[in-house]
């Protein structure tokens, strides 16, 4: 594609705190220090399908750093090479990636910024081997995306968990009750962790570590033995116990990932009640977390993802995604930091701070 100083940006799968910081630093940055015209593409990949963008005039990205969301709209489930459409009651899928394609030779772009976590960046890698210049940038609460040390949106979501931790532990503790917060976090436990080390968690549960329920059941009892009649309880929407599965909350067939996880906080709920007889009561905090605005932290991460966008652009680098390594802003390529999760490592040093405070994993501990 010629060089025509004409950029791109869209914003896919779940939306989180700071993709409006990330917007305005690529708009601004391409707008101030490049003279460069900024299109943004509404609803993800299906602006690219269904021709659907604004432009990102310096005036239409001013006042919203702070602000939650995303102006240009998002979704998880459009995908160019697996199109979902209903034809006489039936979901039938289509390859339009050529469409999305000619729509971005109309455009005349020189590149596309692709926001988003393992799926959005997937499908960018195959734009990118069709030829379209893309650089990607790293969003997700669940920091479960490789190649960075850590995501933005995520610092706000673990803000937004304890702060409800926090809440849950004066009302546990006046009734003398097990609370059991579930979070989300996918296949990662990284928010629950977080979240669960930051909000003083006596058990946190996540997917990297499978749990034996009598082991869980013990602590709360053992607790409540030494007089400390309150338990709080932090699972991740995808832990499980030894033996067992993952809870599936519903499957979305027109989804290129069409798992939703959820339930095991009723699951782990009804357990601590049955075998303990002491009263269990759940939060599922659900999409609140993906919601508010970002935190000092995300905002300041995600103008620097997006000045770093400029930058790859700038110097012809494209399928790359910025990355956040060992205190520095970097690049890695996108081939890397898509198709593997970066998960917990169950022996490193986050999982041996919370231990050595007392926290509980339900493991051998």
């Amino acid at each position: 594609m010629a060089r025509n100083k004409v950029i791109g940006i869209l914003t896919g799968g779940g939306d989180c705190p700071g993709i409006n910081a990330v917007i305005r630093a690529v708009a601004k940055t391409a707008i101030h220090d490049h003279g460069w015209q900024v299109i943004g593409f509404r609803d993800g990949y299906a602006g690219l399908v269904l021709r659907q963008s604004v432009d990102l005039t310096n005036e239409k990205v001013s006042n919203i750093l702070s602000l939650g969301g995303t102006i240009l709209g998002t979704s998880n489930k459009a995908d160019p090479f697996r199109w979902a459409e209903s034809i006489d009651g039936k979901l039938t899928f289509f390859d339009r990636s050529k469409e999305a394609l000619a729509y971005c030779e109309d455009l005349e772009l020189s590149a596309l910024v692709c926001v988003g976590g393992d799926g959005t960046l997937s499908i960018a890698k195959r734009l990118s081997d069709l030829g379209l210049p893309i650089v990607g940038i790293p969003k997700t609460i669940d920091n479960d995306l490789s190649g960075t040390d850590v995501t933005f949106g995520h610092d706000s979501a673990v803000a937004t968990a304890t702060d409800a931790i926090d809440k849950l532990h004066t009302t546990a503790q006046s009734h003398h009750r097990a609370m059991v917060i579930e979070v989300m976090g996918r296949y990662a436990g990284w928010l629950a962790l977080s979240s669960g080390l930051a909000g003083g968690g006596d058990i946190i549960l996540i997917p990297e570590i499978p749990y034996h329920v009598e082991k869980v059941c013990q602590t709360v009892r053992h607790r409540a033995s030494r007089g400390k009649l309150f338990s709080i309880i932090v699972v991740a929407e995808g832990a499980e116990p030894v033996g067992g599965k993952k809870v599936i909350q519903q499957m979305v067939p027109d989804s290129p990932d069409p798992v939703r996880l959820g339930g095991i906080g009723k699951v782990v709920g009804n357990e601590i009640e049955k075998k303990t007889g002491i009263e269990t009561r759940v939060t599922v905090l659900g999409h609140v977390q993906r919601g508010g605005s970002p935190t000092a932290f995300d905002r300041i991460l995600a103008t620097k993802y997006g000045v770093g966008a400029i930058d790859l652009i700038e110097q012809g680098r494209f399928s790359e995604m910025v990355s956040w390594q060992n205190g520095q802003i970097t690049s890695v390529p996108v081939s890397e930091a898509v198709g593997k999760l970066k998960l917990v490592p169950p022996d490193c040093e986050l999982v041996g701070t919370a231990r050595s405070v007392g926290a509980i994993f339900g493991d051998g501990d």
